[in-house]
């Protein structure tokens, strides 16, 4: 059904995207003839996103700078820009992989856009490899507002802000 997203089994090679990810899942939402790259989406999903998310966003920014994580836009220069907070590490049409590594944990998030020209589907996967305690804390504490957050930012694919 067209707009509504879904959880799926990842199918990302995991040891390729990000070997040793201790946490993976992945949501699919069927876009229709929505004409959209894989840049597209992410941006989409990620620029185009419920105030809400981004108000979550801020707040996680404030809460991590004592404990010396990165906040958005810090980091080294990436490859193919960036996406909002997320800096893209490798890209084509169909597949974008976008994340940072970080002395808690490493994280990717793919965004794959499969089908045709009347029926496309686009996939985001997220992996995550922790590194230590904070970082397994970390997970644990963004785990309720993961899904939550992957859900409202991909129905934005399909419907982008006004």
């Amino acid at each position: 059904m067209i707009g509504m997203v879904r959880e799926v089994t990842p199918e990302v090679d995991a040891s390729a995207v990000l070997a040793g990810a201790q946490f993976i899942d992945a949501f699919r939402v069927e876009v229709g003839a929505t004409a959209v790259n894989a840049r597209e989406a992410c941006t989409r999903m990620v620029l185009d996103g419920p105030r809400w998310v981004d108000a979550l966003l801020r707040l996680r920014n404030i809460l991590v700078k004592p404990f010396g994580l990165k906040t958005s836009g810090e980091g080294a220069p990436a490859p193919g820009g960036m996406i909002g907070l997320f800096p893209v590490l490798s890209e084509t049409p169909e597949r974008l992989v976008a994340g940072f590594d970080d002395s808690h944990l490493d994280f990717r998030i793919v965004v794959d856009v499969e089908g045709n020209a009347a029926s496309r589907r686009v996939t985001s996967t997220t992996l995550v490899r922790t590194h230590n305690l904070l970082g397994r804390t970390y997970l644990t504490l963004i785990m309720p507002f993961h899904k939550l957050v992957v859900r409202s930012m991909m129905g934005r694919i399909v419907e982008p802000a006004r």
